[in-house]
């Protein structure tokens, strides 16, 4: 089984360092994470997005092993920064990287730290994004937050996806619950006659589908009048 190591980046340095230790010590891929919250005004998307550019470059350079690139959604030109990130190397992005937000407790007034593991709902804002990128960019894409389910995989496949990534569920149920997964997956392909993963993959992104404009605000008032027909 391939091993990728991870590692969370957000300047050069020291960071090249830890990508090269971490292929010395056997991963086959390297995940780098860029995990950034920018709280000074006086720094600009440009200088930030330049920022993490150059780091996945000076990453690249080091190793020799395949590199992917965990993106933030809060992105201004989402697609032209994903194509800065593959220019500068990186052989995959996974999408999207699911910040932590800090809670107030209004008994001690303090902030508290809390994990909330994701819901399938989650997958929308990544399954969007990969239908959107899918054939416009030469790289591969994983799907992360949000998959749960077997129709999450098959979603993520269909989205452009090369890789659904599931944590939330094992962590709630264990690994006991991949065989069923799989099994739905294998039933459901048969019953529509899929002969592989790669005959649906990219099926219902925005290149291939009839209504492209679904993936934009063209489908705002459909969404609102859908409202209506809610139970």
């Amino acid at each position: 089984m391939p091993v990728i190591g991870s590692l969370n980046g957000v300047s050069k340095g020291g960071w090249t360092n830890y990508a090269r230790q971490i292929q010395e010590a056997g991963a086959d891929a390297l995940e780098l994470n860029l995990y950034y919250i920018p709280t000074d005004p006086d720094l600009t998307a440009q200088e930030l997005e330049n920022a993490q550019v150059e780091l996945v470059a000076q990453v690249k350079s080091a190793i020799s092993i395949p590199l992917a690139v965990k993106l933030s959604p809060y992105i201004t030109a989402l697609p032209n920064f994903a194509r800065k990130i593959v220019e500068a190397g990186a052989n995959g992005l996974v999408l999207f990287n699911r910040f932590y937000q800090p809670d107030f407790d209004l008994n001690e007034l303090e902030i508290v730290h809390s994990l909330d593991l994701s819901t399938s709902a989650e997958l929308r804002l990544p399954l969007r994004w990969i239908s959107i990128l899918h054939g416009k960019l030469n790289t591969d894409f994983a799907l992360t937050s949000g998959v749960h389910t077997a129709n999450d995989v098959l979603k993520s496949m269909m989205a452009g996806a090369k890789v659904a990534m599931m944590a939330s569920n094992l962590l709630h149920n264990g690994n006991q619950v991949i065989p069923s997964i799989l099994n739905e997956l294998e039933t459901w392909m048969k019953e529509r006659e899929y002969v592989s993963i790669n005959q649906m993959q990219g099926s219902m992104s925005q290149k291939s589908v009839k209504e492209p404009a679904a993936f934009e605000r063209a489908n705002y008032m459909k969404v609102l009048n859908s409202f209506r027909n809610l139970p």
